[in-house]
């Protein structure tokens, strides 16, 4: 190959700010919000952002939105849903925890006769609820829910606020 061959034949090497560009899109796509889950708790997802909403716009809290502490108890959901309470749970906490400026969220219930608690510390119950029988349309089923929310103080019985939401789960996404 002659010299001057070598020195002017075309190469196959992208420019420096080509390569920079190509990291840098890598990198924030990477650090980018994933958005909603895309598995089977599709379906939970908006259910769960709902109930944190809901819960978090209660006119029960007395101290500012950092300061929250929301003490979970075990969610209760029909059998008839076919949903594990453990998936709604974890669906309605990562909703919680995804709120800006939101709450602590324990995943911890204290026994009835505690009482001794400090005033940003709320018990949040979740009972999920089939309302009725599959809705079967010509492409899917849905499942009617209702879903009942309460915040108490740990020792009270007592609810301090309530919320109810109702809708349907599409059966195929679970």
């Amino acid at each position: 190959m002659s010299r001057y061959h070598a020195r002017h034949s075309p190469t196959l090497r992208a420019p420096g700010w080509l390569i920079a560009l190509l990291i840098a899109l890598a990198l924030s796509g990477c650090a980018s919000d994933p958005g909603p889950p895309r598995t089977a708790r599709q379906a939970l997802y908006g259910l769960g952002e709902r109930a944190a909403e809901a819960t978090l716009a209660a006119p029960v809290w007395r101290v500012p939105e950092g300061e929250r502490v929301l003490l979970l108890a075990p969610t209760e959901v029909d059998t008839a849903l076919s949903i594990e309470p453990e998936q709604f749970g974890e669906t309605l906490t990562r909703a919680l925890l995804a709120v800006d400026a939101g709450p602590q969220v324990l995943d911890w219930m204290p026994d009835r006769t505690t009482r001794d608690v400090p005033d940003n510390q709320w018990l949040l119950e979740s009972r999920l609820i089939a309302e009725g029988p599959a809705l079967t349309l010509s492409d899917r089923r849905l499942l009617p829910y209702r879903l009942e929310l309460a915040l108490r103080r740990p020792g009270n019985d007592e609810p301090r606020w309530q919320q109810t939401l109702t809708g349907a789960l599409d059966a195929s996404a679970l």
